[in-house]
């Protein structure tokens, strides 16, 4: 819990609270339903909670903005998010039932009202949304593809509508026909050793007309 005070300072008591329960919340429950490695469980807070934060380094979402997280999982870039921005409205997506099953449950174990979640296949999903959010799920491309007709047109942040991704790795080849994504490093942001090869794509979602 430490490594998130270290780079997010404002957080108010119901945050804090929030954050300390997460490991408690997930241990317990990756005992009944493994959606965690266990080498990652004892590093919850780094591998996986503050990776989720790097987004909010790059974009600090508006209250009544809506975020969508493809391939969760355990719930994960949405969970930490959405315990940053309890104003925004976030909904996680996983077409595994038993990830969306410890999902619900660390959400009702944390009190979180801001997020739903559905157990399907992101293509089925009719909302729209400012963003959404995403680890490595698949390759850009094929991500493009499954979110295409899903961001939402109007404009409220400073960086636009669009994807947020967590990737790691050369991304050179997988990006060359996105010329307009913009790669943020994490270790810009975060000193720890496991982010040196980390990063936030941002790719804008370009509107006709």
């Amino acid at each position: 819990m430490d490594i998130i005070h270290k780079y997010f300072k404002n957080l108010s008591e119901t945050q804090i609270q929030q954050f300390s329960k997460l490991q408690e919340l997930y241990q317990d429950w990756n005992l009944k339903i493994n959606v965690v490695s266990r080498k990652d469980i004892d590093e919850l807070y780094l591998r996986h909670v503050l990776h989720s934060l790097g987004i909010a380094k790059i974009v600090n979402f508006k209250p009544g903005s809506k975020v969508m997280d493809v391939g969760t999982g355990g719930g994960f870039p949405g969970i930490p998010l959405a315990i940053l921005f309890p104003e925004t409205q976030f909904h996680l997506v996983d077409s595994i039932g038993k990830k969306i099953k410890v999902v619900d449950e660390v959400v009702a174990g944390l009190g979180l009202e801001n997020v739903k979640t559905t157990n399907g296949r992101v293509e089925e999903v009719k909302d729209t949304y400012d963003f959404i959010v995403s680890r490595a799920v698949a390759q850009m491309e094929t991500f493009v593809g499954w979110t295409r007709g899903k961001i939402n047109k109007k404009q409220n942040h400073d960086i636009k509508n669009g994807i947020l991704y967590l990737k790691g790795g050369d991304l050179t080849e997988e990006l060359k026909i996105y010329t307009s994504a913009t790669i943020y490093d994490l270790p810009d942001y975060f000193d720890e050793e496991f982010f040196e090869t980390k990063k936030v794509v941002h790719l804008g979602m370009k509107f006709k007309g």
